[in-house]
């Protein structure tokens, strides 16, 4: 059988799977995961930055292919690659990585590539925002966005920029160097989350740009997501020279794509961060200029269609700080236990408390449409103070935040009748399960295989 891989190139993690055609549809023969720990410190941005090393995610991608079986990369006809929106890193176009000639194929590192400014970055404060020039775009600037980050090195670090000629998302430098494009390419999904970019006209605001001395030379060229990007220059891990590559795409609509099939289904997506999304009615189109304090966006999907979002800052993030926050705790009175043991504990006190009084709003990250907001405790009571108490308030804020931002009315109003439950908080959380099916009215089914790296490959 002829297989199709898809990748994803998460903020946490590389997951790769092999897809083969079966009666009932695509089905994965093969996936891998490993986690990047690519994280690194920020020198220009300091602790308001968040960096990943790039050579570490290409290291975590290539312990993933090279766990997959040999036989089956050889039969590989197509790759669909998707990763992680917003963020940006710059390349050398002509030293952008080597290729390494092994027993089982070829492999590249990265070469003269910069750090990845991942979405998480916090470098782009309000005002250095309402500093830049407005945008001809229905989605509103956020720090964090490849073109505010580049803003940023063009008035804080000039020189830095010099250094580089290519500019994409993490998944637009793989697909660039797989089929070694002179000029990077990348797809409406991507450019539309790097904002400077009009979806309608499916083009940067170059005239905006120019004006305020953008670098625009970086800028990629955008393509439609589902169209093929170029062919593999060398026979990657054993996989075929001259395989198919996808344009790259946003990690968060191949999620979507992998288990959305009907219209009336809406998915919850709670990962690192998370996110609510429904479809848009065939034909919508965005508005001509965001709302800059509403909390939906239009993500662009495809085929010309769009998707409602409401995506949260504050997801398992949250949870993941409360954890640390109790092993500090806990460091500090003299004791010492693993996060993973806390994570247990916390979630199987919080299975026997029913009820919590307290209300947490867990925007510990800030939103998007409320960058300035933090998280609060409130409801506080003696009685409610016990670890599973704070736990259970904790899961229930995370998911209310959500519902806040897409409430359950619009959600009736579109004609959902049920919601995929999808990440990796939700599934192994089962408090946040609970939470979600007390707070919707709708049928929840947890889809475990939802997942970028399918969804990448299923578009191909």
């Amino acid at each position: 059988p002829a297989y199709v891989l898809g990748i994803d190139l998460g903020t946490s993690s590389v997951k790769t799977a092999l897809l083969e055609a079966a009666e009932q549809g695509q089905v994965v023969a093969e996936s891998c995961s490993r986690e990047t720990n690519a994280y690194t410190s920020s020198l220009e941005a300091g602790p308001q930055g968040m960096e990943q090393n790039v050579q570490r995610i290409i290291r975590a991608l290539n312990e993933c292919l090279a766990a997959l079986p040999q036989q089956q990369l050889q039969r590989v006809t197509h790759i669909g690659i998707s990763g992680q929106m917003h963020g940006v890193v710059f390349w050398k176009r002509d030293k952008g990585c080597k290729w390494i000639e092994g027993a089982a194929g070829s492999t590249f590192e990265p070469e003269e590539v910069s750090h990845l400014i991942t979405w998480q970055d916090g470098r782009c404060s309000p005002s250095f925002l309402s500093s830049l020039p407005l945008p001809q775009s229905h989605i509103s600037l956020a720090t964090g966005f490849g073109c505010a980050t580049v803003y940023w090195y063009l008035k804080k670090s000039p020189d830095f920029l010099k250094s580089y000629d290519a500019a994409g998302t993490i998944q637009d430098y793989v697909v660039a160097m797989l089929c070694d494009l002179k000029k990077p390419l990348m797809s409406v999904q991507n450019a539309a989350s790097w904002g400077y970019f009009n979806c309608r006209s499916k083009s940067w605001n170059t005239d905006i740009l120019r004006k305020s001395s953008f670098p625009v030379h970086l800028l990629p060229e955008v393509g439609d997501p589902g169209s093929v990007a170029g062919s593999t220059v060398c026979a990657w891990h054993g996989i075929p020279k001259g395989t198919k590559v996808g344009i790259a795409l946003g990690d968060f609509q191949c999620s979507v794509y992998s288990c959305l099939t009907e219209r009336s289904d809406a998915v919850l997506n709670i990962s690192t961060s998370a996110q609510l999304t429904v479809s848009m009615p065939l034909g919508f189109q965005p508005p001509e200029t965001p709302d800059p304090s509403s909390a939906v966006t239009y993500f662009p999907y495809f085929n010309g269609d769009y998707l409602a979002v409401a995506a949260s800052l504050n997801g398992g993030n949250v949870l993941a700080a409360f954890v640390d926050m109790v092993a500090q705790w806990t460091e500090e009175l003299g004791l010492q236990v693993q996060k993973s043991t806390i994570y247990a504990k916390i979630i199987k006190a919080a299975l026997a408390q029913n009820d919590s009084k307290l209300s947490v709003h867990p925007t510990l990250f800030g939103e998007r449409h409320v960058p300035e907001q933090l998280a609060s405790v409130t409801n506080i009571a003696a009685s409610d103070l016990s670890l599973g108490h704070v736990t259970r308030a904790l899961c229930r804020g995370i998911v209310e935040n959500l519902c806040s931002m897409l409430p359950v009315q619009h959600l009736l109003e579109t004609g959902v009748r049920r919601i995929l439950g999808s990440g990796s908080a939700l599934a192994r959380n089962e408090v946040l399960r609970q939470e979600v099916e007390g707070i919707f009215p709708f049928l929840v089914v947890y889809g475990k295989d939802v997942d970028a790296a399918v969804g990448a490959a299923m578009v191909m």
